[in-house]
């Protein structure tokens, strides 16, 4: 009797597949309806590949090639190479420092002819392989302090090595493999960490610095004295509760101090300042003359400027939109960079605030279905695969929607499968199409 050979559609979550495909197209049109210029032949220009949406178009043709080959390998290949592929990843971040090509402030991309390749990005897929990878063996036991710094180190290696060639904003992205983490048993108490971090860093740049040491110094009198009784018990929490003070003025008073002048571009500290309100004032006098000449000028890379038109593009939209190619701000190049970071003021202008919101849903059931797959993994290894999908696909929609509505400094996160960019979106289709291969053997069972 001859046997059958496995179908490519079976097993398959079509539902995430439909979405893709519709939030790609959503994506083309987005693009078509920011750079399309009147009097151009539609069809030549889809054709003629010079286009921006011509090219994601070609884009999204090799996406599909991709993900075809991705359903035809057998799960067991991607468990058995992970290593290998984030090692592959780090050798990539490596040559970008010899090879790189400086565009726009970034030294992240490698160009090959016409086409750029930014393994930062790309290199989310390895990290998401590799940290499954680890999570899943079974040596590994993750309420050991030393699992969850190695897995730690993991994800972060390749965030340190972006944030060496000025891509701050994809180093981030990094972070949210926390988020795996937190589902596989890292203590609560590291995000609260984290999230208490990201406070006393804004409360540092919106205080006087004298003034919020004398409130940290105030909180930790009030917390010793409510503890009196344990810490005569415990002298421990004395010097627990008097480190934590310490840690907190010395981040206050030198770290985020060093950070923000030595770490971080002007520009990206000036976009930060423009978030929170504050006017930024640089210790350079040449880099502040720089900045009173850009904004003099209204020079369009101007973070506060490109915020300032996405929101007044995204508020003319009204309820249901001007309609295709007929908006104003996006069509006539009023807002920088519309194709790409600021791309949902596109759809905001266009339609309005019916479509941005069927957008979102389309987004959050994407989400919920990915975590759906996740939950119902027999595999260890797969499950923290789709939380890491997860994970990137929010914050990614997250940081960008915030960014292009003045909620979040703008540093250059696309939103996924929408904003243009090959390598965006053949990393977002990979990292998709790998979780579905794996979600469509489920039932062998695997470490």
């Amino acid at each position: 009797m001859n046997q059958r050979k496995p179908e490519i559609s079976k097993g398959i979550d079509w539902l995430v597949v439909w979405l893709y495909i519709i939030l790609v197209l959503i994506g083309i049109m987005s693009i078509f309806a920011a750079t399309y210029r009147e009097g151009d032949s539609v069809i030549q220009s889809f054709l003629s590949l010079k286009t921006d949406y011509s090219r994601q178009s070609l884009y999204f043709g090799i996406g599909g090639i991709i993900a075809i080959f991705i359903l035809l390998t057998d799960s067991k290949f991607f468990t058995a190479t992970a290593n290998l592929w984030y090692a592959f990843g780090i050798l990539l971040l490596l040559l970008v420092f010899p090879f790189h090509t400086d565009v726009k402030g970034t030294q992240s991309i490698i160009r090959f002819g016409a086409f750029q390749l930014q393994p930062a990005e790309l290199c989310k897929v390895f990290v998401n392989l590799a940290l499954a990878k680890y999570l899943s063996r079974v040596e590994t036991d993750f309420s050991n302090t030393r699992a969850q710094l190695i897995a730690a180190a993991i994800a972060l290696l390749p965030a340190v090595m972006s944030i060496l060639q000025h891509e701050t904003g994809l180093a981030l992205v990094y972070f949210s493999f926390f988020l795996v983490m937190f589902r596989e048993g890292l203590p609560a108490a590291v995000l609260i960490i984290g999230f208490s971090l990201a406070v006393l860093v804004v409360a540092t740049l919106l205080v006087d610095p004298n003034t919020l040491a004398i409130v940290l110094t105030l909180i930790a009198g009030i917390a010793i004295y409510i503890l009196r009784r344990q810490i005569k018990r415990k002298r421990r929490l004395l010097f627990m509760i008097m480190g934590i003070w310490f840690v907190c003025v010395s981040i206050q008073r030198f770290a985020v101090p060093f950070v923000f002048d030595h770490v971080l571009q002007p520009y990206q500290v000036k976009r930060i300042y423009d978030t929170i309100g504050k006017d930024y004032v640089p210790k350079d006098a040449n880099i502040a003359l720089e900045i009173e000449q850009k904004a003099g000028a209204k020079n369009k890379d101007d973070g506060d400027y490109n915020v300032k038109q996405s929101k007044i593009a995204i508020g003319s939209g009204g309820l249901v939109g001007k309609g295709l190619l007929k908006g104003t701000q996006t069509r006539y190049d009023f807002v920088p960079e519309q194709r790409t970071d600021f791309i949902f003021c596109t759809i905001g202008e266009g339609f309005g605030f019916l479509g941005s919101v069927a957008l979102l849903g389309i987004y959050f059931l994407l989400l919920m279905r990915i975590i759906t797959i996740a939950e119902r993994q027999r595999s260890v290894f797969s499950r923290c695969y789709a939380y890491g999908v997860a994970s990137v696909f929010f914050f990614h929609i997250t940081i960008n929607l915030c960014m292009t509505i003045g909620l979040a400094p703008v540093i250059g996160i696309p939103l996924p499968f929408i904003s243009y960019g090959g390598t965006a979106l053949l990393t977002f289709t990979i990292l998709l199409f790998i979780m579905i291969r794996l979600d469509a053997d489920r039932q062998m069972v695997l470490r």
